[in-house]
């Protein structure tokens, strides 16, 4: 009896909210001895389920190698990546996954060949001291998966971890615009903040970043600004400790943010939020 490769359903849910495990030392590359193709995938299959993910990879490359054209062969590069994902393998997982969308774009494969793309990504994300490449791409390739399917299950996990992808981001803009304001480049710091306030509204860095434009804003005598920013810090968050402190802040020059002009404050608010 002929068996069928083991079902994407189940690929989805050994990926979705899995932790990546180390690999041991690679073997040796299996000898090319002609075999039933289900022998192989199942093998593959084992060995995965095992966690010896060199030994998964080499029986899913064996099936693509000896039966090329089959169901088979296109299952077995969908759990290589796989395979290469859990062993944090990164680089090797993107570079397979791409491989199967470029030879089967419009297989039901082709959602879950998309998010190992952006998982990958994601799994590679460093904290906001430091480079945000791998961030950029995450967002790029987990806003391919929300946007070409939308109705999986894939794009419920990468619209969650999009909402991440976004806040890190922001943190990045906040590190740098407080570096500048340190360093009394107030200007450079202002544009930064509005970056946050203007792409990244939906994130947690945005009342921290209303209150850095107040403090940028009073520093350089733009006291209407530094104004329109507490009025707009107060209505949107009016029981946060930024907006306090923003209050003693523009208080303390004589200005009260709660004078703002309706134009003034509905002008941001209609452009920002």
């Amino acid at each position: 009896m002929r068996h069928r490769p083991i079902a994407l359903s189940l690929l989805v849910s050994g990926i979705l909210g899995m932790t990546a495990c180390q690999s041991g030392e690679r073997r040796q590359e299996l000898a090319y001895v002609e075999r039933p193709v289900e022998q192989l995938y199942n093998r593959g299959a084992e060995e995965l389920d095992e966690q010896d993910y060199v030994e998964a990879i080499q029986f899913f490359n064996e099936v693509e190698r000896q039966h090329p054209y089959s169901e088979w062969a296109r299952q077995a590069t969908l759990m290589t990546a796989f395979a290469h994902y859990r062993a944090r393998e990164y680089e090797d997982s993107v570079n397979v996954a791409q491989r199967y969308i470029s030879l089967h774009p419009g297989t039901d494969g082709a959602a879950y060949a998309y998010y190992i793309v952006g998982i990958s990504y994601f799994e590679q994300i460093m904290d906001v001291g430091r480079d945000q490449k791998m961030t950029e791409l995450a967002r790029s390739a987990l806003t391919d998966v929300v946007r070409r399917f939308p109705d999986t299950e894939f794009a419920k996990d990468a619209t969650l971890k999009l909402d991440m992808v976004r806040d890190q981001l922001a943190g990045k803009e906040m590190e740098i615009g407080r570096w500048y304001l340190r360093r009394d480049q107030h200007l450079a710091a202002i544009n930064r903040f509005k970056t946050v306030i203007e792409e990244y509204d939906q994130t947690s860095h945005v009342p921290e970043a209303l209150h850095r434009l107040v403090e940028a804003n009073l520093a350089i005598g733009l006291r209407g600004e530094a104004r329109a920013a507490g009025a707009v810090l107060g209505y949107n968050f009016p029981d946060s400790d930024w907006y306090r402190d923003s209050y003693s802040l523009l208080s303390g020059e004589g200005i009260d943010p709660r004078s703002a002009t309706a134009e003034e404050r509905e002008g941001w608010l209609s452009r920002l939020f």
